[in-house]
């Protein structure tokens, strides 16, 4: 979800961006490292770029007028590490505030955190993990697309619940409420941002299967 301008405390919007900052730093020393040692992968980051604000530009209505969206995270994730996707993520939804008003400025590192740093950082905690456990690469790329989108949406909803806390139950019963108002939409929006991540990269790796085993060795002549 991309929480709209002005919907967030002062003092949340601060900390939201102050949380960011330092995945943000490191995110844009590392992609200056990537691009410095491989200028030729300035291309392949920009169409991970434009999958992710292709598909987080999509909205679903859900429940109470609020709206759920896939993120495209896990895709640009598994090629390029968590680091490099945070910043990628952060243009894109700086791109949706100023162009699309979803979101907005001042939420910009509430959506940030929950969408390019929770959502890359746990993408690449699955992808690295169904490596390790020997997982087809095809069903963990599904799983991590799939997984670090619910996360994006887990993590907003703990946003949310803690500027706006349930008078009775407090934070955890304001976190349950936010969860239910996005799962009726949002589970099945995983799913297929799983499947068509797993397709747009059986189809990059068939058109530039040298240059994606580049970015991601474990693909490298991988059953799809």
């Amino acid at each position: 979800m991309h929480i709209m301008e002005g919907y967030l405390p002062v003092t949340h919007a601060i900390g939201w961006t102050a949380a960011s900052l330092p995945f943000l730093v490191w995110g844009v020393k590392k992609l200056k490292d990537r691009l410095r040692d491989d200028p030729e992968a300035r291309l392949l980051i920009a169409a991970g770029g434009g999958f992710t604000f292709v598909l987080s530009a999509l909205k679903l209505p859900s429940v109470t007028g609020s709206c759920s969206h896939p993120t495209g995270i896990g895709f640009g994730t598994v090629l390029f590490g968590p680091a490099i996707m945070s910043v990628v993520g952060c243009v894109v939804l700086l791109f949706q505030a100023l162009l699309l008003a979803h979101g907005g400025l001042t939420t910009l590192g509430a959506n940030c955190f929950s969408m390019a740093i929770a959502g890359g950082y746990s993408a690449w905690a699955i992808w690295r993990l169904g490596g390790a456990v020997r997982l087809p690469p095809g069903l963990t790329i599904f799983l991590a697309a799939a997984l670090s989108d619910l996360v994006t949406y887990c993590v907003t909803s703990v946003q949310l619940a803690l500027a706006f806390p349930d008078p009775v139950g407090g934070v955890a019963a304001s976190t349950v409420k936010f969860l239910g108002v996005f799962a009726v939409t949002q589970v099945p929006l995983a799913i297929s941002e799983g499947l068509l991540t797993v397709l747009v990269m059986n189809l990059l790796r068939s058109h530039a299967g040298e240059i994606v085993a580049g970015f991601a060795p474990a693909l490298k002549g991988a059953a799809r």
